[in-house]
């Protein structure tokens, strides 16, 4: 659905991203794993339209497209999700969902028309928000991340990346967060997670991509590699044994 081809980033002398190719298939997770300052951050950016590559190309069902802003891949069916979340902590969940793009009636805010979308797309992602009418600073951060999620699904989008979702989450958060990528998957999504905390990942992953220092190091079967062969790879200890060649 979606592929990088040799693209490479640079913020000043600093190399973030260096000849990567990555391919992104349609009712797939995908985790791109990797160390800090490895560069998973700037390559959701790239995906996400936030940083515009200074080499390679990006192709969307193969054809190349130019992803210079949020609001292009958001047109071309790419969300992403940052780790901010960029939430209004005083609005409640339906003004933060609609915020901007608000549906209207006769010149009046249609206050049913949202709440009924919200409980739909909240349904469809099997969340246990208990109302959409909550403000947003009464959630739980894995709830927090559910309504960051349904609020970029409302554009419809092919590929959602989600960069560290369950960063300072708890166990139970956490389980929420990754109880929401598999309802993703299920939809047809392509998922692509970024994260350094590859064990939480093991659980819904069908793919790992490993990020060393802006290079991908290898691509890994979520089903046969082992967590210890997935940090010696993230950390360059060793060469696990399922690596795919590069």
């Amino acid at each position: 659905m979606l592929s990088l081809r040799g693209v490479s980033k640079n913020f000043g002398g600093v190399r973030a991203l260096i000849d990567v190719d990555l391919d992104i298939h349609q009712h797939e997770v995908l985790a791109v794993v990797g160390d800090n300052a490895a560069g998973k951050s700037t390559l959701a950016g790239v995906i996400a339209g936030v940083y515009r590559p200074d080499a390679g190309r990006v192709l969307l069902d193969g054809a190349p497209v130019v992803l210079d802003s949020p609001a292009v891949a958001r047109g071309l069916g790419i969300a992403a999700v940052f780790q901010e979340l960029a939430l209004c902590d005083n609005l409640d969940v339906v003004e933060n969902l609609f915020l901007g793009h608000e549906p209207t009636r006769g010149g009046f805010l249609d206050e049913i028309e949202m709440e009924r979308r919200a409980w739909d797309l909240l349904g469809q992602l099997a969340t246990n928000v208990p109302s959409v009418r909550l403000p947003v600073r009464a959630l739980s951060g894995g709830q927090r991340q559910v309504v960051a999620v349904a609020r970029a699904l409302l554009g419809s989008p092919r590929v959602v990346v989600l960069d560290e979702p369950t960063a300072a989450l708890g166990v139970r958060q956490t389980a929420e967060v990754l109880n929401l990528v598999e309802r993703l998957r299920e939809r047809g999504h392509a998922v692509v997670l970024i994260s350094h905390q590859a064990a939480d990942l093991q659980a819904v992953a069908d793919r790992f991509a490993v990020l060393r220092l802006g290079r991908i190091d290898g691509e890994l079967d979520a089903a046969s590699v082992g967590y210890e062969d997935l940090l010696a790879a993230m950390t360059g200890v060793s060469r696990p044994s399922g690596r795919k060649p590069r």
